[in-house]
């Protein structure tokens, strides 16, 4: 790519002295001639050009080339376009024809005919800060910068925000636009590579959702995207913003483009096309239902959707409660976790009776809450459920809801490698569950018994505030730190309280 760079301060034009000083040390290294790639602003355009006059004189072969992509004004501004992220393409592109032996005249001249065929369009969420600075300029939270530059300057519109499909909708519909003066004449059936370039501050997912968008804009109107590079490759300090690149490609440019260079910050992508012809999908097999287990014992309670109801509303008022528990131990999301599989219960109850049968019902919440409740927690709660139903298919009488009960904990206890003791949901579950041993006696009276249950939930929930984490996220967070109780623990403890209620409740 490049054989040498000149840096000024930041976001100010190197000094004559330094550009003239590179341009002499290439030359002793045994370089025959010498191109500037100047991006196009107006003290780098004096500076370099008053290094090449000099350079010349002292009979260097010389030449610059001006690179302007800016896409952002409609209506060319007399000091033309600005030099933004397709300059770093321009440098591949000179920098293999250079390795290909390619003369002096013939790369200046075919690098400037790429740049006509380019395009660049920045967008931002925040300003930058030359260090020790202000910010450049202001923008409300609810707000993003279009058609900014790369030196912190602010943009040619403000906007309020919206999804990241429309912003570059914006951005892409902006670029592509015949009244534009600036724009990137694309037609169906043209190829293009797209370079997604972080202005600094966003992250590789954010990154990752613009380039799928920029993608699918661009397919949806018929044009091949030829290559696709996302990543930092001029950024403009800490700014939290995007900008893409439009180049309009033919093989020969590909070739270019595609060729070996040991620049180590240029990215070694694959050399495939991104598009495609008509992707092949592949969906699962479907599978026909296995032939339904009908149990052997008595149906569930009437009541069972009160009690999933119940179950449900109270998980929902808990979520920011858990959430603010589960922040200092975990990743502070228990709450919304949970909130989570309430919302895919109530929506399935809206549209299915609940299964006649305990193990029916048991085996259905355990499908739905591996799908939809995701995390850890829905594995467990699967796991638990899974387990649970498998002794009531026999028998569903109030004995079995203890050994249910002990099947799952003993299924989460093996495969989540937890134990009571550990701070975990495991601690009021395994509590509860000595209570409802009582169910296995003789003449055991089911609400008494399911009511001592949830109080020894209750309490052993909140026992965990003074235990040691030993399993999950918070047994990396340092004891000292977590002295609210587990809230996985609490979740376990709410929801058996909220069976208790369903159960009492009198159905409308």
């Amino acid at each position: 790519m490049l054989t040498g760079v000149v840096a000024g301060a930041v976001f100010t034009s190197p000094a004559v002295g330094s550009i003239l000083a590179a341009i002499r040390t290439v030359r002793q290294a045994g370089a025959v001639g010498t191109l500037l790639i100047v991006k196009n602003y107006t003290g780098d355009r004096l500076n370099f050009g008053l290094a090449l006059e000099q350079a010349q004189a002292e009979g260097a072969d010389v030449q610059m080339v001006v690179i302007g992509d800016d896409s952002a004004f409609k209506i060319q501004k007399k000091a033309g376009r600005r030099g933004l992220c397709g300059t770093v393409l321009i440098h591949k592109v000179a920098g293999a024809l250079a390795e290909e032996g390619v003369g002096l005249n013939e790369i200046v001249r075919k690098v400037t005919a790429v740049a006509a065929a380019m395009g660049t369009l920045g967008v931002s969420l925040s300003p930058c800060s030359v260090p020790g600075s202000r910010p450049t300029f202001h923008l409300a939270v609810d707000e993003f910068e279009l058609g900014l530059g790369i030196h912190g300057e602010a943009g040619v519109r403000r906007m309020k925000m919206m999804p990241a499909d429309k912003i570059v909708k914006i951005m892409l519909d902006h670029m592509i636009d015949p009244s534009n003066a600036s724009h990137v004449a694309l037609k169906p059936g043209a190829s293009v590579v797209l370079m997604v370039n972080n202005l600094g501050g966003l992250s590789y997912l954010e990154l990752g959702i613009v380039a799928g968008s920029a993608v699918h804009y661009l397919e949806n109107r018929g044009i091949h995207i030829a290559r696709a590079f996302v990543g930092s490759f001029m950024t403009a300090l800490e700014m939290a913003g995007v900008s893409l690149t439009l180049l309009l490609v033919d093989d020969e440019l590909l070739n270019l483009i595609d060729s070996e260079t040991t620049a180590m910050a240029w990215p070694q992508h694959a050399r495939a096309s991104v598009s495609h012809k008509r992707r092949q999908r592949i969906a699962p097999e479907e599978y026909p239902e296995e032939e339904k287990f009908v149990p052997t014992g008595v149906p569930a309670s009437p009541q069972i959707k009160l009690v999933l109801e119940t179950v449900c509303s109270t998980l929902l008022n808990l979520q920011e409660k858990l959430n603010e528990l589960d922040r200092a131990a975990g990743d502070g999301d228990c709450g919304s976790t949970h909130a989570r599989a309430a919302r895919a219960i109530q929506e399935w109850l809206s549209t299915n009776p609940p299964p006649e049968y305990p193990s029916q019902l048991l085996s259905a919440l355990a499908r739905l809450l591996l799908e939809k409740m995701g995390g850890s927690s829905g594995a467990l709660y699967g796991l638990f459920l899974t387990a649970a139903a498998q002794p009531l298919r026999m028998s569903s009488d109030p004995s079995s809801w203890s050994v249910a009960m002990d099947a799952g904990i003993e299924a989460m206890k093996r495969y989540g490698g937890a134990a009571p003791g550990d701070r975990t949901m495991l601690d009021s579950l395994c509590a509860a569950a000595e209570e409802l041993r009582a169910l296995k006696n003789p003449g055991a009276n089911l609400m008494q018994v399911l009511a001592k249950a949830v109080q020894r939930a209750e309490y052993a929930a909140e026992s965990t505030r003074n235990m040691e984490a030993a399993a999950g996220r918070a047994s990396y967070i340092s004891s000292a730190q977590l002295d609210q109780p587990d809230p996985g623990a609490v979740a376990v403890a709410a929801i058996l309280q909220a069976v208790l209620e369903g159960l009492q409740a009198q159905p409308k």
